[in-house]
């Protein structure tokens, strides 16, 4: 077993274990502290706001792997465990299949107590959304929509990645991800200044956002959900643009459970319709956000079984070990 191999292995079940820390040295915390001191100088110049927006991008993302790259081969020198280590807790950092179950739980548990304030104030964590005036089924919506959407971007994208190019693609990939949820908005400061970073995201997410719907639909079928009407709301999204990433995850989740997901939201009180999507089975309920963890869980365990199987039969480039 190589020393990538090992080190996903390895930084996976770390993830699983441990969950993802809530810690101000946190690698991604870091990289958002970086965007925003970038972005209140970048964003306050009389300049063209898409270029300066695309500069914030190269500059966070190429420091990014820079960093990475450097890091790693400094730990290769020191030693080859040193190395392994390291490796190892990038790639621990880059996941969040622990943290994603724990935060969706929360709110089913406070949906359990039948505290919808509590409930409220836990799904104010995760989603962008006004959540203030949320109804019981508009809570489990959002939040089974949040969980199919994170298995993409919190599971399936990093494990594509890293098995793709090691700890530094990894990275790249969590800079963008991080970009796009900082500066990504459509609103009057972000419109276009955001703009490369969403777009960027919504093009690194392309790929695993396809991989997704598929590891739902089989997912579906292990958790002796409706499969075949997961496979038939991911085979509708399949062909869209990147701007249906989401989209097409939630379509796959909304069909395994049988429910129906999308509809308006509102973000600082302003109103933003999305489609409805799923047929509408059966009516929301509490048990689909456990539901839609017990998948989530499945997601990441074939995500790492594939990358490992392609790993074995394709190394990755050997500049990203």
């Amino acid at each position: 077993m190589n020393y990538l191999m090992a080190s996903i292995l390895s930084g996976y079940f770390l993830d699983i274990i441990i969950g993802d820390p809530q810690w101000r040295w946190h690698p991604v915390r870091i990289i958002g502290r970086f965007i925003e001191i970038l972005e209140k100088k970048l964003n306050a110049v009389k300049f063209n706001r898409f270029l300066a927006g695309t500069f914030l991008v190269i500059l966070v993302v190429s420091l990014t792997v820079v960093f990475i790259l450097t890091s790693l081969r400094i730990a290769k020198m020191i030693h080859p465990v040193i190395y392994f280590l390291y490796s190892s807790i990038l790639i621990y950092f880059s996941l969040s299949v622990k943290s994603l179950a724990h935060e969706a739980y929360k709110v089913y548990s406070a949906l359990q107590k039948r505290d919808l304030n509590l409930a409220r104030k836990n799904l104010s964590m995760i989603v962008g959304r006004d959540t203030d005036k949320l109804d019981e089924p508009e809570i489990i919506r959002a939040t089974v929509e949040t969980v199919a959407e994170s298995i993409m971007d919190g599971i399936v994208a990093p494990v594509f990645y890293v098995f793709l190019g090691g700890p530094a693609l990894a990275w790249a990939y969590k800079a963008i991800n991080t970009l796009d949820s900082m500066v990504g908005y459509r609103s009057e400061r972000f419109i276009e200044f955001g703009k490369p970073s969403a777009r960027l995201d919504g093009w690194v997410n392309f790929i695993p956002a396809k991989i997704t719907s598929f590891l739902i639909v089989i997912s579906g079928l292990l958790c002796a959900k409706d499969w075949l009407n997961s496979f038939k709301w991911a085979v509708k999204y399949f062909f869209k643009s990147q701007e249906n990433n989401s989209t097409a995850t939630e379509a796959a989740m909304a069909g395994a459970l049988k429910i129906q997901l999308g509809g308006v939201n509102f973000y600082n009180s302003v109103p933003l319709a999305k489609p409805l999507i799923g047929d509408k089975i059966r009516a929301l309920e509490i048990t689909h956000i456990r539901e839609s963890i017990h998948i989530a869980y499945l997601c990441s365990v074939l995500s790492l079984i594939i990358g490992v199987f392609c790993l074995a039969k394709v190394p990755p480039a050997a500049g990203f070990r």
